[in-house]
């Protein structure tokens, strides 16, 4: 600005203010700066005043140690403030009150309160058959308003296999319990080989089915609460059964609701064609089918292309392949190194 001070006195202000690409305004007021003083006072000035009648400092600390006293911490303001008006002591309104504790961030609950850790998000991992199962349990609609019957499945997450279900009027821990040890004598677990992961329903958590697993040797895994995709195998399984054409508006009883279920295991472990799983059907992948039936499925489009090469423009058709592994929570860092794998180079 200085520089526009001198040359001003030459050419004028404005001139001056051009030449420099500077705005007159800005030379204007930096040419009349306001005393240092005169701003601190407007900005004093500027602040609110503090009402006569503010509790001061030593008043409004009263107040809040009478409210986080032993004696007032599980009451509101409005109960310590008519307590007090019986005593005949009057500290401040309750909404003054009020006010204090939410300057001092304590419109809560007061009491030390015990805060539950925070549960971990389960990452698990099956390369193969009979490593990790998904069970859960869901409700089927009875012939009548407010009939159910509980429908227990469990599935093998790398295969997509039903292992084993099972179908009963009511739910139960001790249910729940023979389910899962007569399917693990079925297919045969051994001890430390197999991870079962549920929700966090009541049988799910049950001591007698957590006992039970502790002498098979199988490791328990639960879902975080109210996370329901922590558990996405059963619940995906669930809709592919309540989607189908032939699934009813009702059961009209509970043998009707065991045949209808026994039809669809069979389909679905050995008709349905899964696309999680190369379009294989759960039984084959489970049963170790899975290599020869891709070869096979290979090359019969071998001889399609060797028959009609101009029809596969870019490549030679391929079979869809199994994967190597399959998560429930994939890990992130893993997520990210596959995503950046798939990714096209440019």
């Amino acid at each position: 600005m200085t520089i526009v001070s001198e040359l001003s006195t030459q050419v004028g202000v404005a001139a001056a203010c051009q030449a420099m690409a500077i705005a007159r305004s800005s030379f204007y007021r930096s040419s009349s700066p306001k005393d240092q003083l005169e701003v601190e006072s407007l900005t004093v000035a500027s602040l609110p005043a503090r009402s006569p009648r503010s509790l001061s400092d030593e008043e409004k600390s009263v107040v809040r140690e009478t409210l986080n006293s032993p004696r007032f911490v599980d009451q509101t303001p409005r109960e310590v403030y008519a307590t007090l008006l019986d005593e005949g002591r009057y500290l401040c309104s309750w909404r003054t009150m009020y006010r204090i504790l939410e300057q001092n961030q304590a419109v809560r609950e007061r009491r030390a309160q015990i805060r539950h850790p925070k549960c971990a998000k389960p990452e698990l991992m099956a390369t193969a058959p009979n490593q990790l199962w998904s069970w859960d349990i869901t409700k089927l609609l009875g012939p009548t308003k407010g009939t159910y019957y509980c429908l227990y499945v469990i599935i093998d997450v790398f295969s997509r296999y039903i292992t084993g279900w099972l179908l009963a009027d009511r739910e139960s821990d001790a249910l729940a319990e023979k389910l899962i040890r007569e399917t693990c004598m079925k297919q045969e677990i051994l001890p430390d080989q197999l991870t079962l992961h549920a929700d966090r329903g009541s049988s799910m958590k049950s001591k007698l089915l957590a006992m039970l697993l502790k002498d098979l040797g199988v490791t328990k895994t639960h879902s975080r609460p109210r996370v329901s995709n922590d558990n996405p195998y059963s619940e995906s399984q669930f809709k592919t059964m309540k989607y189908r054409p032939d699934y009813p508006d009702f059961f009209g009883s509970l043998e009707d609701a065991r045949s209808w279920a026994r039809k669809f295991f069979a389909w679905y472990n050995n008709e349905h064609y899964h696309i999680g799983l190369g379009l294989l059907t759960p039984a084959s992948v489970h049963y170790g089918q899975a290599v020869p039936l891709l070869e096979k499925r290979q090359g019969v489009l071998n001889a399609a292309y060797d028959a009609h090469p101009e029809r596969f423009v870019k490549k030679i058709p391929t079979v869809l392949s199994l994967p190597n592994a399959v998560w429930i929570n994939r890990p992130q860092p893993l997520l990210e190194l596959r995503i950046a794998e798939e990714r096209p180079t440019l």
